[in-house]
């Protein structure tokens, strides 16, 4: 294993469900986001507590030694053959290239002894038959690409400069700051490349990766735009069936989050338009080739959406009356609401994000974030926070 680095908020989530043997652990995330690196460092941990190897039974489908057990009859042999003398933990990495794995994770989930974990870069796998052979006995533990904290870890370096260097290559663990633009843009293509042919046109059946490819773009074009199937069609000139159909493929592959919208006097969810946003900057920068890519304030907003997630919150855009509230952050009785704007240093764009925030009656918190690093403070209630030194928890 190269340099990594150790996503505790997920361990966490990993040793907490430990031994707890009547519930599968499944870790979904998009492609190369770190689900087998994390794996990694569990059964590292696992070692370190005492566990032996012919305790620890690990498979990573996607690799030389993981593809001869593909076949689930072999699969099934070695699994017999694991001991029953006390907890054995298995470890299923990439399990939805095995045909009939969900009946294999079933019958596993039944053994006592075994502590069952999977990996999977589709959330399709948990609207098949899993949930029903399994009734609810599961957790999903959902992964993302490297936040900047994790990022900044991995490439330590000037803050500033590798914000610039995170917001435009993502945060893909084996991106490199250090390499090449040629280097970090073929690698993404490669795994966005990947995940359209792998993950989206093979479950959905059809081969047209160019409509997909031009669906894909028109979303990463309007990141942080509401926006629905109508209006992707008519931009596209594709039928919105077909929009409809390849659009929840890629959502499925988790290449794409959708925000709903919120009637924050009505506390409902409108039918009107959400908001997509990318899983990943990096694929957004490296499909869109560099074209209307120099604006930086919707791959903030992007970012934000995704540390909000982070951090356990359902996120979703706002509306009060006639204004737009960019996020509506809610976590069990807590609620927070989000403006974010590059720079609030003229006095329009600052009365135009503070009108925004202003007009809410309720005591939650209010938050503008900003790159600027001036002026920043509580005004009428209302925080400016830096948006580095917020996402860093400075």
């Amino acid at each position: 294993m190269g340099r990594t680095v150790r996503r505790s908020d997920y361990l966490e989530q990993l040793h907490e469900y430990k031994d707890a043997t009547s519930v599968v652990k499944i870790i979904t995330g998009m492609r190369r986001c770190g689900k087998s690196t994390l794996m990694e460092q569990f059964i590292e941990d696992l070692k370190i507590e005492g566990v032996d190897d012919l305790h620890i039974f690990h498979v990573n489908f996607e690799t030389f030694d993981g593809y001869a057990l593909v076949d689930p009859d072999e699969l099934r042999s070695r699994l017999r053959e694991l001991p029953k003398d006390k907890t054995v933990y298995i470890f299923l990495d990439e399990i939805q290239d095995v045909k009939g794995w969900e009946l294999i994770v079933s019958s596993l989930e039944m053994v006592k002894n075994y502590d069952v974990y999977l990996t999977g870069s589709n959330s399709d796998m948990l609207s098949t038959d899993l949930s029903t052979h399994l009734s609810g006995r599961y957790i999903e533990i959902r992964m993302l690409p490297l936040s900047f904290k994790e990022y900044l870890e991995l490439h330590p370096g000037d803050q500033e400069t590798r914000f610039n260097q995170y917001l435009k290559y993502g945060g893909l663990p084996d991106t490199d700051p250090n390499r090449s633009e040629r280097y970090n843009t073929g690698y993404l293509e490669g795994v966005f490349d990947t995940v359209l042919v792998k993950d989206v046109l093979s479950r959905l059946k059809t081969d047209d990766i160019n409509k997909i490819r031009a669906i894909a773009r028109f979303l990463y074009s309007n990141i942080g735009n509401t926006t629905n199937v109508a209006n992707i069609a008519k931009g596209t000139g594709i039928n919105p069936v077909t929009v409809d159909r390849y659009l929840e493929g890629m959502r499925s592959a988790l290449l794409f989050h959708h925000a709903e919208k919120y009637d924050i006097i009505g506390k409902k969810l409108l039918s009107t338009n959400g908001k997509f946003y990318a899983s990943d900057m990096g694929l957004r920068y490296m499909a869109l080739k560099g074209s209307g890519t120099d604006d930086i304030s919707r791959p903030l907003e992007n970012l934000v959406y995704l540390e909000l997630i982070r951090r356990g919150f359902t996120v979703r855009t706002g509306a009060y009356r006639d204004k737009e509230v960019d996020f509506t952050a809610i976590r069990e009785s807590e609620v927070e609401y989000y403006q974010v704007a590059m720079t609030i240093m003229s006095e329009e764009t600052r009365a135009r994000e503070f009108r925004s925030l202003e007009g809410i009656r309720d005591n939650f918190p209010k938050t503008v974030l900003t790159m600027d690093r001036f002026n920043l403070g509580t005004f009428n209630g209302i925080k400016v926070v830096n948006i580095i030194d917020w996402i860093t928890g400075q």
